[in-house]
């Protein structure tokens, strides 16, 4: 109720006037919409940014604990686009590999296992038939670890999107490119500038003999709480 009550004062005060910078609620309020509509997608989008991003940076940083190869190199990446200066949105553009990290982090834990979109038009797959205005559901989480898609599925090897083709695939399933979900842009810049922190002032360690269990709902977790340890790089 309080959400609700924030967004709608929001809303009031964004139509029909002219704002410096542009945020996401004025392209809902300058879209077709009514306001019930511009309430409720407001509210999903708030919402699942803060899971997605939350569950993004939880992972990102447990995988990163399990390849000491995969964090020097992130590290040397933001180390030198950054040098001791700090992040800015034009500098996120140049950490390619730290993307690819997140995009593997994403692939790997089956971040969102499943997803739902209303069929637009009448489609076909194989001899059935799936009639316009069907809600249909994807699997993710299995196409993200299907092994004739992903050599090796099971291991987390950022290296991987180095290919644009696989690249492509990624962004056809809507985590990358002109598909990419608003949560899920907001989640990747958040957990980029996270790392950029972390990884150039500390190295990330596992905690040894520790077994993470997965808990696979609309946004993957963690079983229980997962641990890590550190220590100073200087």
């Amino acid at each position: 109720m309080q959400l609700e009550y924030i967004l709608k004062k929001i809303i009031k005060e964004r139509k029909g006037r002219n704002f410096s910078q542009h945020v996401f609620i004025d392209s809902l309020v300058q879209g077709n919409l009514n306001d019930q509509q511009i309430l409720e997608d407001s509210m999903i989008f708030s919402l699942a940014s803060c899971i997605i991003t939350a569950k993004l940076c939880t992972w990102a940083i447990c995988f990163l604990t399990t390849s000491e190869e995969v964090q020097k190199k992130l590290y040397e990446e933001i180390d030198q686009v950054l040098g001791k200066d700090p992040i800015t949105p034009e500098k996120i553009e140049q950490l390619r590999y730290c993307r690819q990290v997140l995009c593997e982090t994403v692939r790997t834990a089956k971040l969102t296992p499943v997803s739902a979109r209303l069929q637009d038009i009448e489609g076909k797959v194989d001899k059935f038939i799936i009639p316009r205005e069907t809600l249909v559901l994807y699997a993710l989480g299995v196409v993200l670890q299907d092994p004739s898609t992903w050599p090796l599925p099971h291991k987390f090897d950022p290296d991987r999107f180095d290919d644009k083709s696989v690249m492509k695939t990624f962004s056809l399933l809507g985590f990358s490119g002109t598909q990419e979900c608003p949560e899920l842009r907001f989640a990747y810049m958040v957990t980029t500038v996270l790392l950029s922190v972390l990884v150039r002032r500390l190295h990330l360690l596992s905690v040894e003999g520790q077994v993470i269990e997965t808990k696979y709902e609309l946004v993957t977790s963690s079983k229980e709480e997962a641990w890590i340890t550190v220590s100073k790089r200087y």
